[in-house]
């Protein structure tokens, strides 16, 4: 079996779909309505087309090329409102997510031939966990009257924290990958109670509980590979800045799970670094405005208004 493979060469069946999807576009908006606008307004019709022929084209067709910011992608879909098709693409993504750390943690067993027993085992371990956590989503899109492979899946998350360096990889998909889901269940738990979804509030929380532990062997492992070597050390600590910005959609796209990452190894000024991160890009009150002032012109247009130019 081939080690080390590309993201592009992640098995699925016919269900799923493929999106070429990162976040540096988002991250480089200005905190400026009107600039996001244009830019928005400029590329609508390529964000048309990577929807096409799912059920996010119809979210397009009425919200414009902002939608992402009135839905999914980052506006309201974090805090108290959430749709019916809000939480099923959020369902959906972390399904993939989970299924993507699956195949990164199979692929770290696979990768290493070298590595220590004890990390192996411990890979194996969070193996069984990722499997039990795709049954798990596979379950709770069912719950919200999703189905799998409804929404397009993009592989940027294995891409970017799958590392052919042993310390880079526990990194990346320990510390950053599986961090990143610590701060998305914390926030999805404390919605479930909030509307009394019980169901999706204690089986993320169950899985919760296990994100921890795959942080916790990604603190412990990058500590014993590069005991003795401040070098690799610092480098490990710069690819984990790297690839936390890549997750990350700027403008305060998630509220940092603080409690769970110190919980799982990470240092209070750690915590800090990632909210600093958080910080950078558009506010999301103002990618807010600008998706809706992109959906009053949109729908202006598809009345067969005449829309005012954009200077």
């Amino acid at each position: 079996m081939k080690r080390f493979i590309s993201h592009e060469e992640l098995a699925r069946d016919s269900r799923f779909q493929r999106l070429r999807s990162r976040n540096q576009l988002f991250r480089s908006l200005p905190d400026d309505v009107n600039a996001i606008v244009k830019v928005l307004e400029k590329i609508g019709p390529k964000i048309r087309k990577r929807v096409e022929g799912t059920p996010l084209e119809q979210a397009y067709d009425e919200l414009g090329p902002g939608f992402n910011f009135l839905t999914a992608g980052g506006g309201r879909q974090s805090k108290d409102e959430r749709s019916e098709v809000q939480m099923r693409v959020q369902l959906h993504g972390i399904f993939v997510g989970e299924l993507q750390a699956l195949e990164a943690a199979g692929r770290t067993i696979w990768d290493f031939p070298d590595a220590p027993w004890e990390f192996k085992m411990n890979m194996a371990r969070q193996c069984w966990d990722e499997a039990r956590h795709v049954q798990i989503f596979e379950k709770l899109i069912d719950h919200v009257g999703g189905e799998v492979g409804e929404f397009p899946e993009s592989t940027f998350l294995f891409e970017t924290s799958c590392h052919d360096d042993p310390v880079l990889r526990v990194t990346g998909v320990n510390r950053c990958l599986e961090g990143l889901a610590c701060d998305a269940f914390r926030s999805l738990i404390d919605y479930g109670k909030s509307v009394g979804d019980d169901v999706i509030a204690q089986a993320v929380d169950y899985v919760l509980a296990d994100e921890l532990t795959h942080v916790r062997f990604g603190s412990d492992w990058v500590k014993k590979f590069t005991e003795g070597d401040p070098e690799r050390a610092q480098r490990a600590r710069e690819y984990q800045l790297e690839t936390d910005r890549s997750f990350s959609f700027g403008g305060g796209g998630r509220t940092i799970a603080r409690e769970e990452r110190v919980e799982a190894g990470f240092t209070d000024e750690e915590v800090d670094e990632l909210e600093a991160i958080e910080s950078e890009g558009p506010r999301r009150e103002t990618l807010v405005r600008a998706a809706e002032i992109l959906r009053d012109r949109h729908q202006a247009r598809n009345r067969g208004e005449q829309v005012e130019a954009l200077e």
